[in-house]
């Protein structure tokens, strides 16, 4: 771990909370963590991560800072930058990674560049989106830096007028060709891709969905044909070296079934996936035989800077 001290026990922050519209999951995922790290025998500051942050960090002098923020500020290479600036070790992506894997549009020419398979999309103005159909339905609108299907609408293919879009959606948003079949998912640890989960929902794989017990029902690992897992497996391995990820990522998929490996598209890469206790990314590594202190032990032995 570059730049540990020589104390016995490292200290280490765990940064949650924030002020992004995924706050409360970033609470959930720093307290699980922060429980696990302490298991894993580490001496263990919570921090809620606000504009005094590098007061809270010089006062509180850490070993590693363990980034379990999601969202804007603490996902899009903002807090990365002051972890650089302060020289203090950090687990997840670095700051150019995390501001590409953020921003969804860019993330789409990164994958595109490396020869990956996306939906058809464009950036549209919310006004236009409210006035009228910027595209052929059935199509998705989503903020285009924002996580955790966080105002996501679904236009289906008969409707005749375009979504109203809440007041809160950013001026600015991602309208994309809606991906019909299964929800996939792998995570990357390192150089590996764990395994593929197939998410199984009633709807759409939403916010609650995400984070409600019982959302959800993950089948890990997916019964797909054994191309498809291979498919799976190399494209997010491959989306995490093309964006820069470091330590964990997870990159999410649709795949209509009926057009076999050509049904395959990305939708995103997460790089700071959710840690709590209906999250992907802890039962992959659980299934690949890592308990969940290990996981969160491996991040912070895995930490630097200049990420």
């Amino acid at each position: 771990m570059a730049g540990m001290s020589s104390r016995a026990t490292p200290k280490v922050a765990v940064l949650m909370g924030g002020p992004s519209a995924e706050r409360e999951v970033s609470l959930s995922t720093g307290r699980e963590c922060a429980a696990a790290l302490g298991q894993a025998n580490y001496e263990v500051v919570a921090v809620d991560a606000g504009p005094d942050l590098a007061l809270r960090l010089s006062e509180i002098r850490p070993d590693v800072v363990f980034n379990a923020l999601h969202g804007r500020w603490g996902e899009d290479g903002c807090v990365q930058g002051l972890l650089e600036w302060m020289r203090i070790p950090y687990t997840h992506s670095g700051v150019l990674a995390s501001a590409l894997a953020m921003d969804k549009e860019r993330t789409k020419t990164v994958y595109r560049d490396a020869g990956l398979p996306v939906a058809p999309s464009v950036l549209a103005r919310a006004s236009e989106v409210r006035a009228r159909h910027v595209m052929a339905p059935p199509y998705v609108v989503k903020p285009y830096n924002e996580g955790s299907s966080v105002g996501v609408y679904i236009v289906h293919e008969a409707a005749e007028a375009p979504p109203q879009l809440a007041s809160e959606m950013p001026d600015l948003v991602m309208v994309e060709a809606f991906a019909p079949g299964r929800e996939l998912t792998v995570t990357v640890m390192g150089e590996r891709a764990l395994c593929v989960t197939d998410i199984i929902t009633e709807g759409w794989y939403d916010y609650d969905a995400k984070y409600r017990p019982g959302g959800s029902r993950h089948v890990l690992p997916a019964e797909l044909p054994e191309a498809i897992t291979a498919a799976c497996l190399d494209y997010a391995l491959r989306a995490h070296r093309a964006l820069g990820c470091r330590g964990v990522s997870r990159t999410d998929f649709r795949w209509d079934e009926a057009r076999g490996l050509d049904g395959l598209v990305l939708l995103e890469t997460n790089t700071q996936p959710g840690m709590t206790p209906t999250s992907l990314t802890p039962e992959q590594a659980a299934h690949c035989g890592i308990s969940f202190p290990a996981l969160c032990a491996w991040m912070v032995e895995d930490a630097s800077c200049d990420r």
